[in-house]
């Protein structure tokens, strides 16, 4: 195994680096401590209460919160019924008024012990299969963290061996913060100014997490004082940029450096790696391991129509957002209904004269009636008084997407029902639906256009709060459906020959998702091209590595997407503790590289595509970015997380070959 567990969380560091010694204490009286007991979702708080106090009697069987299944909306407090919810909060209530009598405003780490009582109740009983995995999210379980259980000095003392990082967007940072931790010598290239990735980027009117956003951080950088339950861009972005300054990874960042390419030297184990740095000459550096962490959303995607050179208004894709654009009294066209287009749109439809949304297929949206509130007062005020609260309701929202709604896409062999593939997605679709028909109740002409054609999960679904109905129910808004034909000066010329006149054009169009690692030219083994094996086809073993290219490593790979369960930030983690277990056994049996052998690949991706068959996504008439050219699902990881924490816990060296 790559790690050895002591059960002695006192001998093992708190990996967080929001981590407080000392919260404030509780002055306020009891009302208003009733008062956060009755706004306050509880198991989150329930769990706060009991590792603060230290009274585990508290996760009573009878307050195990039961966890129905969420199709569409989950239910408040973990499904306790009304009856128990009164009984939790007698209890938190006296534990609350505790927490202030005793000045408590500190909480020690937990034993094993401790943290599987609260696993237990938390998870309503999840096989113990589950405790580690989720005892990795835990931050007060530090003797199971993800902290690297090695050292490369101590296990190569005097070996250099040097490791490039490419890119420095949240996949990016966690690698650099992992090998520093396991004191390597790394590089991250980063080809802009600033680190954040995607949240760099992306500063188009309305972005914003459609993720919650105690989800949406790393397990080693638990934040509590998020402002809103789905954070704007700038938010995130600072908040990336505050990790990379508190974890001391910036000074190991070059910034304007632009990596196009890395060859593999067969003699010398080492990656000759090709970059520019802010526009000049190609140089050439060499490292012991590469790291590809240049995500999958990075390289924008544009329509095709022909004429588009022709338009002489403004053409801006969405992840190439100009600031200076002045949209005010603009006849304005957003082609796409996507994620960023959902955004878009509600943004600036209230300062254009006109707006037109070509949409080539219309979303599944997930009613979220809160994705533009603030985070409501009482989880503030926790997160401030109440030792670690903050933490376990990220925990809280990250063992929900543990499972997930992977259910509602698992695909029924014996239903043939057109429109779904079995009887639980055939009724959330019927619950969509009917939302939808009420929306558009005064428009029946929108409903049958925004009414989607294909299974509910065949493609990524949306947050719906109301204002997507409600801009595309605007006076100046026109929803297209009939395509793009051309266009011309004036604009564009839909399917049906009419002709929209427009000043801006704003491709919320996506990305080049499945062209992994382009435009780097990689050179593997016997002179391999890296795409060239590929062919449009991109595969890794768990989305990490693969043969004939030794010691080159992808984080955030092929198949590695998450859709209706698990997280970005859980793949990102779990994948790098294999890519650190594999620089562990290089160093620690003085070998230059391990290369995947090409069976194990093959085996992989035929179970993988089979998996992938029998989700919604997989079905043969959706047409998605999940899938490459050649209709692979490219993008999707089909299986539990489970299944990936399982595989990424340590290199199997039976699949390797040794390269010395």
């Amino acid at each position: 195994m790559t790690e050895t567990l002591t059960q002695d969380p006192s001998q093992t560091k708190v990996d967080d680096l929001y981590w407080r010694d000392e919260y404030s204490p509780i002055t306020e009286g009891d009302d208003h401590l009733l008062r956060i007991v009755q706004n306050t979702d509880l198991p989150a708080l329930m769990v706060a209460l009991a590792t603060v106090t230290g009274d585990y009697s508290m996760l009573r069987e009878d307050l195990r919160p039961p966890q129905p299944p969420v199709d569409t909306v989950g239910t408040p407090h973990g499904g306790l019924d009304t009856a128990a919810q009164e009984r939790a909060r007698e209890l938190a209530f006296n534990a609350l008024c505790r927490v202030r009598d005793e000045k408590l405003t500190r909480v020690a780490p937990l034993t094993d012990e401790q943290a599987g009582t609260i696993l237990d109740w938390m998870t309503n009983g999840a096989t113990r299969e589950y405790h580690p995995m989720l005892m990795h999210d835990m931050a007060l379980v530090p003797q199971h963290n993800g902290t690297p259980r090695h050292h490369a000095k101590e296990l190569a003392p005097t070996r250099e061996f040097t490791v490039a990082v490419i890119g420095s967007g949240v996949a990016g940072m966690a690698a650099a913060y992992r090998l520093k931790q396991a004191g390597y010598d790394y590089t991250v290239f980063e080809k802009g100014h600033e680190v954040g990735g995607t949240w760099w980027k992306n500063t188009y009117p309305g972005v914003r997490l459609d993720t919650p956003n105690y989800a949406y951080s790393f397990s080693f950088a638990q934040r509590d004082d998020w402002p809103q339950q789905f954070s704007e861009g700038p938010e995130i972005l600072s908040y990336t940029r505050e990790v990379a300054a508190r974890a001391g990874i910036s000074s190991n960042v070059q910034l304007g450096a632009e990596v196009l390419g890395a060859t593999w030297n067969e003699s010398t184990g080492l990656w000759a790696v090709e970059l520019s740095i802010d526009g000049g000459a190609v140089e050439v550096r060499h490292f012991n391991a590469v790291l590809s962490a240049v995500g999958q959303l990075d390289r924008p995607k544009f329509t095709n129509t022909p004429g588009r050179e022709k338009f002489a208004g403004i053409q801006v894709h969405s992840a190439q957002w100009d600031p200076a654009i002045d949209l005010r009294g603009k006849r304005v066209a957003v082609i796409g209904s996507g994620a960023s287009a959902y955004q878009i749109v509600p943004a600036i439809v209230d300062e254009v004269a006109e707006l037109k949304v070509f949409q080539r297929s219309s979303p599944w949206m997930l009613p979220t009636p809160f994705y533009y509130e603030d985070m409501p007062e009482s989880v503030v005020w926790l997160a401030e008084h109440l030792p670690q609260y903050g933490q376990w309701l990220r925990f809280w929202q990250h063992w929900l997407g543990v499972e997930g709604r992977q259910h509602t896409t698992a695909a029924d062999p014996d239903w043939n029902t057109p429109g779904s593939v079995s009887a639980t997605n055939a009724k959330v679709r019927n619950e969509l639906v009917e939302l939808l028909k009420k929306q558009y109740a005064d428009r029946p002409d929108l409903l049958e256009k925004v009414t989607p054609d294909y299974v509910v999960g065949g493609k990524r679904m949306l947050r719906d709060n109301g204002v997507w109905s409600a801009s595309l129910k605007k006076s100046q808004t026109t929803l297209v459906t009939s395509g793009l034909a051309e266009m011309c000066a004036e604009g564009i010329i839909d399917g049906e020959g009419t002709l929209h006149e427009l000043d801006v054009v704003i491709y919320a169009t996506g990305f080049t998702a499945s062209e992994f690692l382009e435009p780097l030219k990689i050179t593997g083994r016997e002179g391999k091209d890296l795409h060239e094996q590929w062919a449009g086809n991109a595969t890794a073993y768990a989305g990490i590595t693969v043969p004939g290219f030794p010691n080159l490593f992808i984080v955030s790979g092929p198949n590695t997407g998450h859709v209706v369960n698990g997280s970005l930030f859980s793949m990102i983690e779990y994948g790098l503790n294999y890519i650190l277990d594999a620089l562990r056994n290089v160093l620690a049996d003085d070998l230059k590289a391990l290369d995947l052998k090409p069976g194990v690949l093959e085996t992989f991706v035929a179970e993988l595509d089979e998996a992938n068959r029998a989700k919604a996504w997989g079905h043969p008439d959706v047409k998605t970015w999940y899938k490459n050219a050649q209709g692979r699902v490219s993008q999707i990881w089909p299986y539990p997380m489970l299944d990936y924490w399982n595989i990424t816990r340590a290199v199997n060296r039976s699949q390797y070959q040794d390269v010395r």
